[in-house]
Parts: structure tokens; C-alpha cells; sequence
């Protein structure tokens, strides 16, 4: 992620703000399996920190490019996330605010870039097999719902 590097993630001066995207295409899930901490080689959704400027729509579409190499339609916000990982003395060791967003997108090629180290399409109903970030299944199902109570994913499957 470029932007932002004079900030470090671990034991930040403030909460981060991140976006990400439940991507819905054909009964299926796009997750990527994390490449660094917090939570490396677990799967969860693509994004990436907001950038100055940005707003969190602008960065989950640059992040899916980045991370997946896909473009991104943002249909609807699916919830909000505060992440705060403690260490043992009970410092704040990561903090994020994360907005996930409800995404579809017209192909089913994906690419891991450099933030990933993986990206694959799931059947829905097998992520809960998978090794995952705490309260993906709950962020997924939120989406769903946001999905079919306004017809959500249009002509998108």
C-alpha cells in the first residue's frame, strides 16, 4: 500500500482506517490469504488502508487492483469494524477501523498482488472450513443481507 508510511501499523499513535469488499459473484466469495501481520496466512476480504484523500470507496476499488487485479462496482455498505489487537501488557498493538463495503464485479480472473499471498473465489457456504480473521463469516452474511434486501448485485449472479 502506498501512502502512509511514515505511520506504522504496529503500536500506532491513532486508529488506522481501512476498506474492504465482500465481493458476491455466482453463489461465490472472493477472500486473499494475508501475506503480513496482523493476521498472517489467514484468509479474509481484500482492501487495504484509506489513503490521504481517499475516500473508503476510492481505496476498496484501488485496493481490488492492487490486491486482485480486479475492478470493482461498490453497491452498498455491509457494516463497520473496530479491530483493536491488545499485547500482553495490554498495549494497543494494532487498532483499525475497517468499512466493508458489499462489491460485485464482471469476471471471475483474480491475481494476487504484492499485499496477498493468495486470491481465490469460495462457495459461501465452505468459508466457515477455512482458516479466516475473526468475524469474516459475520461481515460476509451482513452483505448477503444487504444484497438481497435491495436486489443488491443487480444483474450480477
Amino acid at each position: 500500500m502506498a501512502g502512509g508510511c511514515a505511520v506504522t501499523r504496529e503500536y500506532p499513535s491513532h486508529p488506522r482506517v481501512g476498506a474492504g469488499a465482500v465481493v458476491l459473484h455466482g453463489g461465490r466469495v472472493l477472500l486473499v490469504r494475508r501475506g503480513g501481520q496482523p493476521s498472517l496466512g489467514k484468509w479474509t476480504l481484500p482492501g487495504g488502508l484509506v489513503e490521504l484523500g481517499e475516500t473508503t470507496a476510492e481505496a476498496v476499488r484501488r485496493e481490488l487492483m492492487e490486491e486482485c487485479g480486479i475492478d470493482i462496482t461498490v453497491v452498498g455498505l455491509a457494516g463497520v469494524v473496530d479491530r483493536v489487537v491488545r499485547d500482553a501488557e495490554g498495549r494497543v498493538r494494532y487498532h483499525y477501523v475497517l468499512v466493508d463495503y458489499l462489491a460485485s464485479t464482471d469476471t471471475e480472473e483474480v491475481t494476487a498482488g504484492s499485499d496477498a499471498a493468495d486470491a481465490r473465489w469460495f462457495e459461501v457456504d465452505r468459508v466457515r472450513e477455512l482458516d479466516v480473521t475473526d468475524g469474516l463469516v459475520d461481515m460476509i452474511e451482513r452483505a448477503m443481507a444487504v444484497a438481497s434486501e435491495g436486489g443488491g448485485l443487480g444483474g450480477h449472479r
